[in-house]
């Protein structure tokens, strides 16, 4: 069995096709958690222009169909990644803000049980690691 195309995964999801759609999920995916700019910036590469609008909106369908994850950090920008539905989390750089993908610590999700789930039916952990890349920290 083949994996789908980009055109039917957003079909699939409920989506439009459409030509910046398609270069936004191929963007993220080919990239490294970029945030909103970089994004754009390679929609425009891939299709010729498009607004910054148009990318917010776009990206917060594909967040919203579980095609592309947000993350953001406390004191950052967001950014996106193509990684979806396996409950990993990341690191950050204290410094330059580099983020790299941690696997699950236990493998399935959620990786962590609360003390107190305060009555909520828990699917999901975001753990965020903080420290200093190997550049930084040899500067």
């Amino acid at each position: 069995m083949t994996a789908p195309t980009i055109a039917e995964e957003l079909r699939g999801a409920g989506l439009r096709v459409t030509a910046a759609r398609v270069a936004m999920l191929q963007t993220v995916r080919d990239g490294d958690h970029l945030g909103v700019e970089a994004i754009a910036s390679g929609v425009r590469d891939r299709v010729g222009h498009i607004s910054l609008q148009a990318v917010y909106e776009a990206l917060h369908a594909l967040t919203a169909a579980g095609l592309v994850r947000r993350l953001e950090p406390a004191g950052s920008a967001a950014r996106y990644e193509g990684r979806v539905g396996d409950n990993h989390h990341h690191i950050v750089c204290r410094s330059c803000g580099a983020v790299a993908d941690v696997d699950c610590a236990v493998g399935h999700a959620p990786c962590l049980s609360a003390a107190d789930d305060h009555g909520f039916a828990i699917d999901e952990a975001e753990v965020i690691y903080w420290g200093l890349c190997p550049r930084c920290s040899s500067s």
